[in-house]
This record gives structure tokens, sequence and C-alpha cells, in this order.
């Protein structure tokens, strides 16, 4: 059986990094954003939430800091599976009977 949990128990990734890896380091999203060679929008949306994190992102994290790119994508993709399961009731498909 599989575990469930509410969507609002698993945080998107980029307030993850935000609290657990950029703030503890001394770095604002302008230095960041620099840092990573990215616009200070496009950070600023990661590490609020309001952006996906992309595979270029994650190993940019991951040469920055040096956490695995492979866990920060299973972390997006626990978000996102979380965030459709949340609404999956209006998800109207009907299964397919496949005949042996």
């Amino acid at each position: 059986m599989a575990l469930k949990l509410h969507p609002s128990l698993l945080s998107h990734p980029g307030d993850w990094l935000r609290t657990e890896i950029v703030e503890p380091h001394g770095l604002n999203v302008t230095e960041l954003a620099a840092h990573f060679g990215v616009s200070r929008p496009t950070m600023s949306k990661l590490m609020n939430g309001r952006q996906d994190l992309s595979a270029d992102m994650a190993i940019r994290f991951e040469k920055a800091f040096g956490i695995s790119a492979d866990t920060l994508m299973r972390m997006q993709t626990a978000y996102d599976l979380a965030q459709a399961r949340a609404h999956q009731q209006d998800i109207v498909v009907k299964r397919l009977n496949m005949a042996a």
C-alpha cells in the first residue's frame, strides 16, 4: 500500500532549497542568481514555489552545494504528483478494457 501524504505536507523544492540550503549559506536570491548565471526573477520564482525546478537548475544546485540533482528532481516529481492527487477527482478518464 502506498503512503498518501496531503499535498500541504510536501514542500515545493524551491521552498526547501531556500530554507534548508540557500539561507543557511547566508545567500540571498540576487547573489544566488548571479552565481548560477540566471536571472533574478527566475531564481525568485523558484525559491518562492512559483516555478518548477528544472533538471538544468537541479544540476546547478548539485554543482554549487553538492546536493544530488537526482534527489532534487525526485522532490519535484513527488510535489507535482501530490498536487495532481489533490484534485484527481476532477480528472475523468474511463478505464480501458483490453481484450486478451
